[in-house]
């Protein structure tokens, strides 16, 4: 995957030093986006040889297996079920994966069938496609190797709710839970009790079959039971718990009463709870994850490694108003310029996690181009660096932007044009700010997600 027009971008900047601190952080955000590719991410997970299928340093051999069936769903799942049918061709006898809506005919499957469904509000045409995942489980014994596809977005696209929860009440359901402010592992828990597939009841269907499920993560600290609501994976969170969270975010009297009815049976104990830690169901099934935010991390490390800089990988956890933490990189960024801490330079700095922005303005932007705007204002007048923010999905907030990229004389540019960037990030104008300095990065939707990158380079 590849910025668009990256020579633009870089033709943006003042002096040498910081021309060459552009390059090194447009390549290095290029190299992100190249390692979080679905296609790229299964080639490089999985191989075939002499009926041996290797995947990550574990060895599967196939003649073990009578059939291969391929399930799953997500936004990445289109370009993992073709990867795959390379990998494994005639291998597989049959397959479905849910994706969004208007993607099929980018991909070229012929054994895995690619049914369309709708994000991020579940809808019938992606219950209809679990339907079917479901009855091809219903036949497989110890013989059968299961597939399943999970990436960002798979709550969603595979719903199929308990059989007393109306697709219009999850629907009504899923919009209020998307509203009321909770993180995205209360909002899970309470899917996973409303679902026939999520929090690990997608393995017990498959039970006694092996399962093989390639994760793409869009979750901060890659936790299994969150990916997609977990539907191979065990689930801790109960009844109890998923109630707590609508009572704690003040949505409970707003549910569906179907909902209220299911989570107090199962407060109740007259419903089962969703598959736990140690429960034999899970002993034939491996989870692989193989993109994330982490890993993109560790390739642009070895990056940047091999172009002769000393990198330093922060953390794949980073979260909190976005402002702030581009106050806070920047703060590492002038340590590394002035000081020469934590390392000297030429130097790059990493980091990858998802921030967030509260909006009391009126303005057009994202999480990641209203972090380079704050931390464009603290890297004022140093020369020869540069840093980036960028979703890997490419797409920053409302805009048709990934992200942003500013040096030490973004802030003495715009105000030449007539901007001045403190009010620019008072009105949370972020993507008006560098659109009109040439400096938004563009890549167009990715079909992947492993949350935001950032890179700062000091040359």
């Amino acid at each position: 995957m590849r910025i668009r027009h990256p020579e633009r971008i870089i033709g943006n900047a003042v002096c040498k030093e910081d021309k060459v601190a552009r390059e090194v952080v447009i390549k290095l955000v290029e190299n992100a986006l190249e390692a979080s590719d679905p296609r790229i991410a299964v080639r490089r997970s999985l191989t075939v040889s002499k009926e041996k299928l290797l995947i990550m340093g574990v060895t599967y051999d196939l003649t073990r297996y009578r059939r291969i069936l391929v399930i799953g769903g997500g936004k990445a799942s289109g370009a993992m079920a073709e990867a795959l049918e390379e990998v494994l061709g005639e291998h597989i006898e049959d397959g479905i994966v849910n994706v969004p809506r208007g993607v099929s005919k980018l991909y070229n499957v012929k054994r895995i069938k690619l049914n369309e469904a709708g994000h991020p509000i579940p809808d019938e045409s992606g219950i209809k496609g679990v339907s079917v995942m479901l009855d091809m489980l219903r036949n497989v014994d110890e013989n059968t190797l299961v597939f399943c596809l999970l990436s960002g977005g798979g709550s969603a696209l595979m719903s199929k709710p308990v059989d007393s929860v109306s697709i219009e009440d999850l629907q009504k359901l899923t919009m209020i839970l998307l509203r009321c402010g909770a993180p995205i592992e209360d909002i899970n828990a309470v899917r996973k009790h409303l679902s026939q597939v999520k929090g690990g009841r997608l393995a017990a269907v498959a039970y006694p079959a092996t399962v093989i499920s390639l994760i793409i993560s869009d979750v901060v600290g890659d936790r299994l039971d969150t990916i997609a609501s977990g539907p191979t994976a065990p689930d801790a969170t109960t009844y109890e718990y998923a109630r707590n969270v609508l009572q704690r975010y003040k949505v409970w009297d707003s549910i569906p009463d179907s909902v209220k009815r299911v989570i107090e049976l199962g407060c109740a104990g007259m419903l089962p709870e969703t598959p736990k830690p140690g429960d034999h169901i899970f002993d034939r099934v491996h989870n692989y994850i193989i993109a994330g935010n982490s890993i993109a991390l560790e390739e642009m490390e070895r990056e940047a490694v091999n172009m002769g800089y000393n990198a330093v990988n922060l953390s794949s956890y980073i979260e909190g108003e976005a402002r702030y933490v581009g106050y806070t990189l920047a703060g590492i960024l002038k340590g590394v310029a002035l000081k020469g801490k934590p390392t000297l330079r030429p130097t790059v700095i990493l980091a990858g996690g998802e921030t967030t922005v509260t909006v009391t303005g009126d303005g057009i932007g994202g999480r990641n181009q209203e972090l380079i705007l704050a931390a464009s204002i603290k890297i004022r007048g140093l020369k020869g660096v540069a840093m980036a923010s960028i979703g890997t999905d490419g797409v920053d907030g409302v805009t048709d932007a990934a992200g942003a990229i500013a040096d030490g004389y973004t802030y003495d540019r715009a105000l030449m044009l007539g901007l001045k960037p403190e009010e620019y990030l008072d009105r949370n104008d972020s993507y008006s700010f560098f659109h009109k300095l040439g400096d938004c990065i563009f890549t167009g939707p990715t079909g992947t997600n492993v949350n935001d990158v950032m890179v700062m380079v000091a040359v």
